[in-house]
């Protein structure tokens, strides 16, 4: 059976997915002041980050359209996966329901599931990888979907952010614990917890709050023999290295990538952001 594994573009995967034919993302579009942009394949970090750091204004995003989604499902493809940043963060899931439905409309019915990720970046990378294997290895669309929502609920995702005021900016995080933290240099040690972001500690500069991470990493994390560790980063590739290794000298995971943010997560993250999920 043939598979289309769909996306929006809060999706953070290793480069060499995103020219797989198997792969689709779909674009949210992004708007800082003035400047506007789709979260494609012409997304530009650097500049991004730049129109951020210089703006008063708070970046937001939009989530893509029902039909944005709907387009990506017309494919020849058996089996189609839609994997969605977290419906307590952005309208992207119910946004492909529709799309799902609206195909069916016009079409009929199709092997289509919508994953809610309960995550962000690495996380929806990793569901989407998941997938993948259930698929070479041939099992059933019913499986995978059952496979799926377990893996999903079994996932954990941790994040240490340089700054907080894009979250604190659109609702995520309390104005006291952001402006703390910008007083003190105190940064926050975050975890997604079905949807929605819990603090879980916090360290008296980065170095601190990554090393306060790891700790929990290690205490919490059990039976990673068979799991990857994905870590993924806004624009500091050396800081992601040093928290893969220090995980890695401690838990013994399958595999571990590290990858890049792209336009959303970027948004969030912002310049330095370490975002780990297992």
């Amino acid at each position: 059976m043939s598979f289309k594994i769909v996306y929006d573009s809060c999706c953070d995967l290793p480069e060499e997915y995103y020219s797989d034919p198997r792969f689709q993302s779909v674009p949210l579009s992004l708007e800082v002041g003035d400047y506007h942009i789709m979260d494609d394949e012409t997304f530009d970090q650097a500049q991004f980050l730049k129109h951020v750091a210089e703006s008063e204004e708070c970046p937001k995003s939009a989530c893509p359209s029902p039909d944005s989604y709907m387009q990506a499902f017309k494919t020849d493809a058996d089996h189609v996966y839609c994997i969605t940043l977290s419906s307590k963060l952005s309208g992207s899931y119910n946004s492909a329901l529709i799309g799902k439905d609206l195909y069916e409309e016009e079409y009929g019915e199709k092997d289509i599931f919508i994953v809610d990720s309960l995550s962000a970046s690495c996380g929806l990378g990793l569901i989407a990888l998941k997938i993948m294997e259930y698929e070479e290895q041939g099992l059933s669309f019913e499986e995978i979907v059952e496979k799926i929502s377990a893996f999903r609920d079994d996932m954990t995702t941790f994040f240490v952010l340089d700054n907080l005021e894009t979250l604190r900016k659109n609702g995520r995080l309390s104005g006291m614990k952001a402006l703390v933290a910008a007083t003190l240099s105190i940064k926050p040690v975050c975890e997604g917890v079905e949807g929605s972001i819990v603090q879980r500690g916090q360290g008296v500069g980065i170095r601190k709050a990554l090393v306060k991470m790891v700790d929990l990493i290690e205490k919490e994390s059990r039976d990673v023999e068979d799991r990857i560790l994905a870590v993924s980063h806004c624009n500091n590739f050396e800081r992601a290295m040093l928290v893969r290794d220090m995980i890695l000298a401690r838990k013994n995971f399958k595999d571990a990538i590290v990858v890049d943010t792209r336009g959303v997560s970027s948004m969030y993250a912002n310049d330095g952001g370490i975002i780990v999920t297992y």
